[in-house]
């Protein structure tokens, strides 16, 4: 292969970072530079000079008051909050909004500081437009214990969602990969060969025109729900982003999508007792549901 090409598959790095690497002379094929586009071969003694790497930028966010955070639970492992929407998990590049991260700050809660900077206690997250039940760390101790039980998935955590129409069955289980989508930058898709992501679902209620819906993560990819019911064709009400019905989502007060994170169990790091917390429809959703139900 060129240097370029297989330099770029080697280290992960681009063809033009490789090829401004051999322009200035950082890369050597037995002993002598190599140019982008000098050809590598088997049995080659192959060097490269790699630059000092860029110190990363630290996003941080201010500690604001957070209207409507509220706090279910908290000891000296762990905060348990109940998520308002329009607030993100924590702050990020372009995102100016309120952070559960900065809310906790102004509370006079210390996070835990395990994590990149942005995002240190916090062992997974909500989309800003998804309301409910999120835990936080706030010792590295349960830091490390509650990453390892997301990671091995032996985390409850239970969504309940509003969806379009009626699904068929009403119970079961959604097995597609997802990646971002291959067009729009900003959302997600089922996608072959996208990373393994299940979600199973049961109907709690039927209406006339949508489903009440208790759903069960196993895995945790970005949008996962709104992303698999929308392949399922049965879209949460209100999410235009994914496929739904905009009439409807006006007609019921909606926007955003129905979605909530309802209840979320893990065993305490402190102790391992097993504990649970629920979060009730925020006023929103409530009303929605209210008229569904009419």
């Amino acid at each position: 292969m060129r240097v370029d090409a297989g330099l770029s598959r080697l280290l992960g790095l681009s063809r033009t970072v490789v090829a401004a690497l051999a322009e200035d002379g950082r890369v050597a094929v037995d002993g002598r530079a190599a140019g982008k586009s000098d050809r590598l071969t088997a049995g080659s003694w192959l060097e490269v000079e790699l630059p000092e790497p860029e110190a990363p930028a630290v996003i941080a966010g201010p500690a604001e008051v957070v209207a409507g955070l509220t706090v279910l639970h908290a000891d000296d492992d762990i905060v348990v909050v109940d998520k308002p929407v329009g607030v993100a998990a924590h702050p990020s590049p372009g995102w100016t909004g309120p952070t559960v991260v900065g809310g906790l700050a102004a509370l006079g809660f210390r996070v835990s500081t395990s994590g990149a900077a942005e995002r240190q206690g916090i062992v997974h997250r909500l989309d800003v437009g998804t309301t409910g039940v999120m835990v936080v760390a706030t010792s590295e101790h349960a830091y490390t214990v509650l990453k390892r039980a997301f990671k091995e998935r032996t985390v409850d955590k239970r969504y309940h969602a509003v969806v379009q129409g009626h699904p068929d069955p009403s119970s079961g289980t959604i097995d597609a990969p997802i990646d971002r989508h291959p067009k729009h930058d900003y959302r997600f898709a089922v996608v072959a060969g996208g990373k393994a992501s299940v979600t199973h679902y049961d109907t709690i209620e039927a209406f006339r025109a949508a489903s009440l819906l208790d759903v069960r993560l196993e895995t945790g990819r970005t949008h996962q729900i709104r992303v698999h019911l929308s392949a399922l064709r049965h879209p949460c009400v209100g999410d235009l982003a994914y496929g739904a019905d905009p009439t409807l989502a006006k007609r019921l007060g909606l926007e955003r999508q129905w979605l909530h994170a309802r209840s979320l169990g893990f065993e305490h790091p402190a102790d391992g007792r097993w504990v649970e917390y629920t979060s009730p429809y925020p006023a929103d959703l409530a009303h929605a549901l209210d008229l569904l139900t009419d």
